[in-house]
Parts: C-alpha cells; structure tokens; sequence
C-alpha cells in the first residue's frame, strides 16, 4: 500500500529531511585522506543524535552503524570500520534519520583529494541521472518514468546501473511501497499522486551492473571490481515540480 502524507505528516518529514541532509554535508566534509570510516560514522551518529533525532540505519535489519559508506567498488552498505581514506578513493555515504515520527533518506559520493577523471565522470553523471529522473517525478507520471529516464541516461553515458537493489518510498517506515527502480520501460508501474514521497536513488557502475553481497551479509561490491557510485534524495510529489526534501545547495 502506497501512503500519502498529509501537510502536518510532511512538515515534519521535511524536518527529518533537513536533518538527513545535513548529516550527509557533514560526512562529505570529513572525506579526507587520513580518516577512517568509524570516525565519519560516530561523527554523524553524534550529530543527528544532538539534533533530537535518531539514526535510522542504526540496528535496522541488525545493520551495527548509523551510516553506509561505500568505498570505490563498494556499490551500497558498505559497515564503517578500521579503513584508512587515501588520496584518490570515491566515497558513497548513505544516511538516514528518524525525527518526529518519519525517516528522511539521502546518499551521495564525494571525491577522496585529487581522483582520477574517469571516477570524476562517474560521479557525476550518477548525480545527473537522479535530476533527469526527477524530470518525471510529477503527478500523472508513472513510477517507471522516473526508472526509465534514469537507465537512459546512464547507459548513455557507457554505464550501467545496479538492477539488484532500488530505490522505495520513504516516510514513516524507512522502507515503504513503491519500489523505485533504476531502469525499464517507462509507462508501468504506480501512478504518481501528489503527497507520494520517494528516496530515489541511482546505483551506477563503472561497468557490468551485476553486484555480489559479501559474507557480512551486507557489503555490496561490483563483481567485476570496477567503481561504483550513488546518489540519492527524498523527494515529493506535488501538483507541480518535486520537491526535493534533503537537498543542500551544492550536493
């Protein structure tokens, strides 16, 4: 079942949003040769935490941290731990919190110092792909739209985007129908209604879109060990534009 928020149940999504976003800028900020992946964890577990909100990923599933980070050919859920940044590394972080009754939901990969043109060019046609899907992210457009304009755009560009993970609505479940997928044919799938909220979230890699799961059950890596990267937002539907409800200028 879809659920549609009403203004009251928006507001403090909208809320949570600003928080998620601002968790997000926080981690893009630490990524740095030199820190680990636990540091920009408990930095950002800290910071929602003080804002009176909750980490969504923490214990979600039995997931053991507050944030994905996903390094290079990690595709998404990549547990932060004892691993060192270095210079040239792309760096996936995915974050949710949980405020006032709803989760705001957001990722996006951020450039380790200086990184290789080709990993620049992945990254940024990744967070293309999310804009061009959010061209038919309207009323009276289906979910399908958004994927298909998304796979378009990336296999234009000689990517692939992951088929084995998608994105979801998002609201007071972190998890909630519908699916979003990132590629097919467009024309299928739920009609869009205004009050719909969606965290769509392009996975693209380098190169074949197929992804293996590690023995934690989580760490998810490109199988042929080629880059990954990820972009995401929670989005409104409306009666006009989306509203993109964890945006932050410049991410």
């Amino acid at each position: 079942m879809i659920y549609i928020k009403n203004e009251q149940e928006l507001d403090a999504m909208r809320q949570a949003c600003k928080i998620t976003a601002a968790a997000r800028a926080l981690a893009g900020e630490m990524v740095r040769p030199g820190i680990t992946t636990k540091q920009i964890d408990k930095a950002v577990h800290d910071f929602i935490v003080k804002q009176g909100a909750k980490p969504s990923f923490l214990h979600y599933h039995g997931y053991p941290a507050s944030v994905c980070i996903s390094v290079n050919d990690t595709v998404i859920h990549g547990i932060p731990g004892g691993y060192t940044l270095k210079e040239g590394d792309i760096v996936s972080v995915d974050v949710g919190a949980y405020y006032k009754g709803f989760h705001g939901d957001c990722a996006a990969t951020f450039p380790c110092g200086r990184i290789s043109a080709d990993a620049q060019r992945l990254i940024d046609v990744t967070r293309q792909s999310f804009f061009e899907g959010i061209k038919f992210a309207k009323q009276g457009h289906r979910v399908s739209d958004i994927s298909h304009a998304v796979q378009a755009y990336v296999e234009s560009n000689g990517y692939s985007v992951v088929r084995a993970f998608v994105g979801h609505g998002v609201g007071a479940q972190l998890h909630e129908a519908p699916e979003v997928p990132n590629f097919g044919t467009a024309g299928h799938g739920p009609r869009l209604l205004k009050g719909m909220t969606l965290a769509i979230e392009p996975m693209v890699n380098e190169g074949t879109y197929d992804v293996r799961v590690l023995k934690d059950g989580w760490t998810t890596v490109t199988s042929d060990g080629k880059l990954s990267a990820h972009y995401e937002n929670t989005v409104l539907i409306t009666d006009g534009e989306p509203e993109i409800l964890t945006v932050i200028e410049g991410l």
